[in-house]
């Protein structure tokens, strides 16, 4: 059980400076950010010192993981499902809200800061989704459309129509997402209203 324990936390370094390398972030802005000295967070990131709780608590609630994916702990035989966050390598995390066979799932997305002359990489498949902005502005383009949607504005469209999700300049966004299968709809009614 010990060396199972050594195991996980020997592995939590290369997660922690890999998590800060992909979001861009130098050891004096996360020294800033979480309370934990330059040179502490230098050696949890070189392995040369096991992470206590009160290090590990702030670095997840700044990288917006949960605990468990940033010291990769083994799964318990809990027969709950598994939601964990999943983070992609353009520093994006992906945080599934449903997970049941068929039908629409749910989930949230977090966009880091984007640039506001980045190239769409439009994709297609068969499907609906629905989107909501929770914070911050989410860009979508959808077919030759490039909406800038701003916090509490929603979207929904036929997903054959090629489309692509960022944020801007202006910081990170945060969004749910329900997707459906084909034919399958998310019906949201809202008040319409000219802008």
């Amino acid at each position: 059980m010990q060396e199972e324990t050594d195991t996980t936390l020997d592995t939590v370094g290369p997660r922690l400076k890999h998590l800060r390398l992909r979001r861009d972030v130098t050891l004096t802005t996360l020294a800033d950010e979480t309370g934990i000295s330059t040179s502490t967070l230098s050696r949890l990131e070189a392995g040369l010192r096991r992470p206590t709780l009160e290090q590990l608590l702030p670095l997840a609630r700044y990288y917006g993981v949960t605990l468990d994916s940033l010291v990769d702990a083994p799964r318990t035989a809990n027969p709950r499902i598994d939601l964990r966050p999943m983070s992609c390598s353009d520093g994006s995390i992906i945080i599934p809200l449903t997970r049941r066979p068929g039908g629409i799932q749910a989930f949230k997305f977090v966009l880091p800061t984007g640039r506001d002359d980045a190239k769409p990489d439009l994709r297609s498949h068969e499907g609906f989704d629905w989107a909501y902005v929770l914070n911050g502005t989410l860009r979508l383009v959808l077919g030759d459309q490039d909406v800038l949607l701003q916090a509490g504005e929603a979207v929904e469209f036929d997903t054959r129509t090629p489309h692509w999700f960022a944020a801007t300049s202006a910081g990170p966004v945060e969004y749910l997402s329900l997707v459906g299968r084909q034919g399958e709809r998310a019906h949201v009614h809202t008040a319409t209203h000219d802008h």
